[in-house]
């Protein structure tokens, strides 16, 4: 989305607005034609989504399976089905929709919602069918959404509204029964599933949701001190988690809930890539490393910009507004449910864009420097990337043929001034004759452990990495001790899509480089990255125990141990 488009919605006439409330459902129904001009884009968006959603609706009465939804394995299941349910909901309710109270739409909502009545399971559940089943927390997140597709569809005041009313009240209370009793598989599903008992309990208050959700809060609140939640999931789940105890906090009246969010969206602040990307290389879940823009962080932060006039947090909206705006419409009918967001944000603040910032908990070192920064990470293969502009260094990996183990990985990033160390510290035994007293009459070698064995022979090689920042970019120092002649490589990884020069290609290979000597250059778009010197003394890059090659364009910087070299990137 363009940046003016929001940049109007600064001037727009909403000071009449109630204020921020504690409500669950914080809305004014005379306030609806005042829908902001981003609002209104947003609908517009969600029409083209619900188009789609309808020409592959299950439209046979004779079929099983009227009302459901296929995904795009042609699977029909419950949440592609609930889609057209929560983009019904917003096209129902806002006056600026093809679809405002089109008794066309609420009818296909209506087969969609008797569709997931059809699947819901006994005891209240829907299955993920690419994985869990009867699944307490995949119900959850079906009920925090359609809760809200319930309160637009019964605030669009449209003719025919009770024929999907009534379905779904009876699915989403069906939902409850499972939410109030059923288990979790993982931290942030203990807020999912109270998020949505707080929605519920919004809409129809029962003692028994409020119960269950203390239970899970009477656990605390997973985040350290660095304000990362346990599964450090930034692209993800870390933004899920920030919603999700907004919700709690406002429908329970529990704002010290909020402080975890406000530590939470302090961290991002540094997590943010010269090209509005953000840091995953430390998550633990399925995020990790992935290519990933902060729409997800939009309702948060504009959540908590508005609530505490932040003028930081009204920035962080800018900026997602500029390099993700296309993308925050998933999130509408947050938008829609509570009017108090379309207040105009406060003034922006200047972002943090020079600075350098640790976060040990996450095993982590940003260092930003406006259009350039790199990512340091501990307890993991790829332990450095660097940025310039829209120029990407994903990864720098490095790797040695010692006894098939000589992956290089550190278990911290250690601060010694201005230079960050990481090490590793590999042993390659060879082994003695099994004690003779414990010989397995058989032969069989694996009731013959190697721990029982006495040790010989026994090679070492230690590994230390130094890097530093330079004043046109980063260093890395690459010094091994111990056992001689092992062959080693540096590998860096860039993002596809840009052009190199200055290497050579290896004989055979899809998109693998050798920097032989000299500087090579990585340049995407008007951007460039500058790395060397190299060094090419051999051309085995597929070296035994190392990870496979990324599907990437990849530079090979080759030798043997002792191996010693320093590289600059600029």
């Amino acid at each position: 989305m363009k940046r003016r488009t929001f940049i109007n919605i600064g001037g727009t006439s909403l000071c009449a607005l109630p204020v921020l409330t504690s409500s669950v459902f914080a809305f004014d129904n005379k306030y609806i034609s005042t829908m902001p001009p981003w609002i209104v884009e947003l609908v517009k968006r969600n029409d083209t989504g619900l188009d789609n959603l309808l020409k592959i609706q299950v439209q046979n009465p004779a079929s099983p399976d009227l009302g459901g939804v296929p995904d795009s394995f042609d699977i029909l299941n419950p949440q592609s089905t609930s889609a057209i349910i929560q983009a019904g909901g917003v096209a129902v309710f806002s006056p600026d929709s093809k679809y405002y109270q089109s008794a066309e739409l609420l009818e296909r909502m209506k087969l969609a919602a008797l569709y997931l009545l059809k699947i819901q399971h006994s005891d209240g559940t829907i299955d993920l069918l690419s994985t869990n089943f009867h699944s307490t927390p995949d119900t959850g997140f079906l009920v925090k959404r359609l809760t809200m597709a319930y309160v637009l569809t019964e605030r669009s005041q449209a003719a025919e509204a009770n024929t999907v009313l009534g379905p779904l009240k009876k699915f989403l209370l069906n939902a409850g029964e499972a939410l109030i009793v059923g288990g979790v598989h993982t931290p942030n599903h203990r807020w999912v599933v109270s998020a949505a008992l707080t929605k519920l309990n919004g809409l129809w208050p029962d003692t028994r949701y409020v119960d269950r959700i203390n239970e899970w809060l009477g656990e605390n609140i997973d985040i350290d001190a660095d304000g990362q939640y346990n599964e450090k999931s930034t692209f993800i789940y870390s933004s899920l988690t920030d919603r999700l105890l907004i919700t709690i906090a406002a429908g329970l009246n529990k704002p010290e809930l909020l402080e975890h969010v406000r530590k939470n969206l302090n961290m991002t602040l540094y997590y943010v890539h010269p090209n509005g990307e953000i840091v995953t290389d430390a998550s633990g879940r399925q995020d990790k490393a992935l290519i990933g823009t902060l729409e997800n962080y939009y309702y948060p932060y504009r959540y908590l910009a508005l609530l505490d006039k932040n003028q930081t947090y009204a920035a962080m909206c800018r900026l997602i507004e500029e390099t993700a705006g296309n993308k925050i419409g998933y999130f509408l009918d947050y938008y829609l449910t509570d009017s108090t967001l379309w207040e105009p944000l406060p003034p922006p603040a200047a972002l943090p864009l020079s600075y350098v910032k640790a976060f040990p908990y996450s095993g982590l070192v940003r260092i930003r420097r406006n259009r350039r920064d790199a990512t340091l990470i501990a307890k993991n293969p790829v332990w450095f990337t660097f940025m310039k502009g829209n120029a990407v260094l994903q990864g720098v990996r490095f790797a040695s043929s010692f006894f098939g183990k000589g992956q290089f990985q550190s278990d911290e990033v250690k601060v010694n001034g201005n230079v960050y160390e990481l090490t590793q510290k590999l042993e390659g035994p060879y082994w003695q004759p099994y004690p003779k007293d414990a010989i397995d009459p058989g032969g069989d070698w694996e009731k013959m452990p190697k721990v029982n064995r006495p040790q010989s022979e026994v090679q070492l090689l230690e590994t230390n990495i130094r890097i530093k920042e330079t004043k046109e970019g980063m260093e890395i120092e690459v010094i091994t001790n111990g056992t001689e002649r092992v062959p080693a490589a540096l590998e860096l990884i860039f993002r596809p899509g840009g052009e190199l020069k200055g290497v050579v290609k290896v004989d055979g290979s899809k998109d693998s480089w050798i920097l032989k000597e000299g500087t090579g250059t990585y340049t995407f778009g008007s951007d460039t990255i500058s790395f060397g010197p190299g060094t090419g003394l051999h051309k085995n890059i597929a070296l035994r125990g190392a990870l496979p090659p990324m599907d990437a364009p990849t530079v090979f910087l080759t030798g043997f141990t002792p191996f010693k070299h320093t590289i600059r990137f600029s």
